[in-house]
């Protein structure tokens, strides 16, 4: 038997699903209940299942399984939420670009970065993207690869610069870059002079790291463990670049951070890059957008600039 040809139904598919039902589902999944998502939507519960039988009709396989007096999300459920997650992710960043264009500004753009971006290629490509458009407004959020996802997924964002963790077939990845970790230390640290330090040296002193099974921790871990040495015992642990800058300053700690970040802010004698290099660096990274959403224009040309292609 032949398989089905899923493209053969998708004009009845989209024909028959609406925007209520769509909602409805988004809903279940915020209130748990189908009472609290028929209340959000201003529906009586009997029209709120039926709402769903009419969802489950129109996809062909139920979505849910029965959980005691409740309902639970089957796997085919878990696929669709996903899907129409990514729907209202659309929904909302075609709302903004409206409202924009309807103000008659230059547009509106929202970038989520890692920090290891900033300094470098993020900044100039910004720079260069307020010199054509002095009018567009920029929002930048800094985090971690792993929490700016799920803000791009749900439109919150529409450009991430970061690792490919979890981006799925759902995203685009362009590589840009490999980064390189520094250990940095404060300006008076007695390994601040010293040209070349050896692992043995670092492993004495107290460490500030990023958390557990983030990328750079793993780099670092990955570093003790062929050393044959355990990770110091007392962590600090932070994801914030400036607090393990700030901490470093002020005692005699170690930090680790991305090398452009390193060179930048010794340049500057905020803080002294320790003269060790890691045998292994952290996964590139690069441009991250959603295949399924198509991009605005201040986004298509964002990414001209940063990937320099313009």
């Amino acid at each position: 038997m032949g398989s089905i040809d899923r493209r053969d139904t998708t004009p009845q598919l989209l024909n028959r699903l609406r925007m209520r039902q769509i909602a409805l589902l988004l809903a279940v999944e915020e209130y748990s209940t189908l009472r609290g998502a028929a209340g959000q939507l201003g529906l009586t519960q009997p029209a709120a299942t039926k709402m769903l039988h009419e969802l489950e009709s129109a996809l062909g396989q139920p979505l849910f399984e029965r959980a005691g007096r409740g309902l639970r999300l089957n796997p085919a459920g878990e696929r669709v939420l996903g899907y129409f997650r990514g729907i209202r992710g659309s929904m909302e960043a075609l709302n903004r670009e409206l409202a924009e264009l309807q103000l008659g500004s230059a547009g509106r753009l929202a970038i989520g970065s890692i920090m290891a971006a900033t300094p470098g290629r993020l900044t100039e490509a910004l720079v260069q993207l307020k010199e054509r458009f002095p009018l567009m407004a920029v929002e930048i959020a800094v985090d971690t690869s792993d929490r700016l996802m799920p803000q791009l997924n749900e439109g919150v964002l529409e450009v991430v610069i970061g690792r490919d963790v979890g981006a799925g077939s759902e995203s685009l990845f362009r590589s840009v870059d490999d980064e390189a970790l520094a250990i940095v230390a404060g300006c008076e640290h007695p390994l601040a002079e010293q040209p070349c330090v050896e692992f043995e040296t670092l492993a004495s002193y107290p460490w500030i790291l990023q958390p557990a099974g983030s990328p750079a921790r793993e780099v670092v871990e990955r570093e003790f463990q062929e050393h044959h040495r355990p990770l110091p015992r007392g962590l600090i642990e932070t994801g914030s670049i400036l607090t393990t800058m700030s901490l470093v300053a002020r005692s005699q700690m170690l930090g680790v951070i991305p090398a452009t970040v390193a060179q930048r802010n010794a340049e500057h004698g905020l803080v002294a890059a320790i003269g060790y290099a890691f045998a292994h660096k952290l996964p590139s990274y690069g441009s991250i957008v959603r295949r399924d959403r198509p991009l605005s224009a201040p986004a298509r040309h964002f990414l001209a600039l940063f990937h320099g292609d313009a």
